[in-house]
């Protein structure tokens, strides 16, 4: 037919322009591009070849379409890098060395175990084999680390796995002061670990510069409690990279900060200040740990801090949750000066005065950093707790739709329990020790406090999949999801939860139109 003819003619002629031509997308925050509908820019930025390929000629329109019927199939081939891989690699061979590297990795922790624990001699266990996977999966296989690491989740909520197994940014660790697993990393290992993590940070603070990309880089995965403070002065922002305008920098804002207290504190009971101060004395006793909040210096530390705050911020005020975000500052900021391990109760009367003085100033300026960055929190109506909350449902909704749909269907509104996780950051979801561990990630973000949180909140709902799904009703729902059982929460599931927020980052951040359905 004259049809079927000029139709095989138009293919043969317009080959080179054809949607199976374009180079390999990497990455899901980049969805498939449409030639079709993005002409224009195709005939603007012609692609220049980097690599010499040699041109494959498409004769008709069966050939093409057979090879590239799967062009634009997500499910099958979500990662331009997976696609390279499997032209080029056989998979039975990468299969057969992943198995190989795990079954090594396990039969050197059985070997390291026996040789730690001296006792009666018993014959070893044979290493456990790892779940054979099929030869016809060509899904990215996780590093030994990354298989490790998200195990106990899996086993703990039966969270749905995620499609993309991208590797995370820096290595999640087991950081300072959690209890490791002895099934996973001796005691002396870890030591040795904590070691040598403390020489690298040490190492990078001696500088005369420090290189604060690669602090960042350091402190995703934890920071070292002896080295916690001064790492958090610098990654907020308050004191300069260079050592030596460090201490004139720090003599200048505390300088500055009880300048403000001179001038301010006195108004406190004056008619137009006296609701705010009176909210703020309030508020104080509520908070937590009450044995280190209730001790009168805290107590009145705390009210200077936030009244001089409010007053200096009239575009918010004060606000229920700002209170909150003093405490881990303050917290960190004692451990500099307080030999016990527990901070949380140690004596604050047995501080000297001019050290109290300095971390007060140092609380200060670091809170007021971080809530630059997240301010619209907190104005009139808090806008940015209600746009954040709408966009947690829309990401739930994309990652784990049997969840929304469980909670939709039993009237349970994401604002009636997660408005608390982004007013307060989730310190009243998860232990101090906890919420001090989460904010060495959010500084080594890009906005953590503002962006990387949402994704945090996203992973922290996931995280309880199966219990939500158990509850049939709206009362047991809502009180499980403002009372969720995190008391015995330590570093590792705060590094679990947050190499899952790291992965829904990377699927969904740049994707907007992957943001909704």
């Amino acid at each position: 037919m004259a049809s079927d003819g000029a139709r095989k003619q138009f293919w043969k002629r317009s080959n080179s322009k054809v949607p199976g031509s374009i180079q390999h997308v990497y990455g899901a925050q980049h969805p498939p591009f449409d030639p079709l509908l993005h002409g224009t820019l195709l005939k603007a930025a012609p692609k220049v070849p980097t690599t010499p390929v040699k041109a494959k000629r498409i004769s008709t329109f069966q050939e093409f379409e057979s090879n590239t019927s799967d062009a634009w199939d997500a499910g099958e081939d979500d990662d331009g890098l997976l696609a390279m891989a499997a032209e080029s690699l056989n998979t039975d061979v990468v299969m057969e060395t992943a198995n190989r590297v795990l079954r090594n990795h396990s039969q050197r922790q059985e070997r390291h175990k026996l040789q730690e624990a001296p006792g009666p001699k018993q014959k070893p266990e044979p290493a456990a084999e790892p779940p054979s996977v099929p030869s016809g999966d060509l899904r990215l296989v996780k590093s030994v680390s990354e298989s490790h690491t998200s195990c106990p989740a899996e086993g703990a909520s039966d969270t749905v796995p995620l499609q993309r197994s991208q590797s995370l940014p820096y290595s999640v660790t087991v950081t300072m002061g959690g209890t490791s697993d002895p099934s996973a990393l001796s005691s002396s290992a870890l030591s040795e670990r904590e070691a040598s993590r403390l020489d690298k940070f040490k190492q990078l603070l001696a500088g005369p510069n420090t290189d604060l990309e690669e602090l960042r880089k350091l402190s995703w995965s934890g920071i070292p409690k002896p080295v916690r403070p001064i790492t958090w002065k610098l990654l907020s922002g308050y004191l300069p990279a260079n050592v030596d305008r460090r201490p004139a920098t720090l003599q200048r804002k505390q300088k500055e900060y009880f300048a403000f207290i001179e001038h301010y504190y006195d108004s406190r009971n004056d008619d137009v200040h006296q609701d705010t101060y009176r909210q703020i004395h309030i508020d104080i006793p509520r908070m937590s740990p009450e044995a280190l909040i209730l001790q009168p210096k805290v107590t009145e530390i705390f009210e200077r801090i936030l009244f001089i705050w409010a007053i200096r911020h009239p575009a918010s005020g004060y606000v229920q949750g700002i209170n909150d975000l003093v405490t881990p500052f303050f917290v960190v900021f004692m451990c500099e000066h307080i030999d016990e391990e527990d901070v949380d109760t140690a004596d604050v009367s047995r501080v000297p005065a001019d050290v109290l003085r300095n971390v007060e100033a140092d609380t200060y300026w670091c809170m007021s950093k971080l809530l630059d960055g997240i301010q619209d929190n907190y104005t009139f109506a808090q806008p940015g707790i209600q746009m954040k909350v709408k966009m947690l449902e829309e990401l739930v909704s994309r990652i784990d739709d049997q969840v929304h749909r469980h909670l939709d269907q039993h009237e349970v509104r994401y604002l009636q329990f997660a408005f608390r996780w982004m007013n307060n950051l989730l310190m009243r979801e998860v232990p101090l020790r906890c919420t001090i561990r989460l904010w060495d990630t959010y500084q080594s973000e890009p906005d953590g406090f503002s962006h990387f949180h949402l994704y945090v909140c996203a992973a922290f709902l996931v995280r309880w999949r199966k219990e939500i799904l158990e509850e049939r009703d709206f009362q047991e729902l809502l009180l499980f999801l403002q009372n969720l059982p995190t008391a015995q929460w330590g570093n590792e599931d705060v590094s679990l939860l947050l190499a899952e927020a790291y992965r829904l980052k990377f699927a969904f951040a740049d994707a907007p139109n992957h943001y909704k359905k």
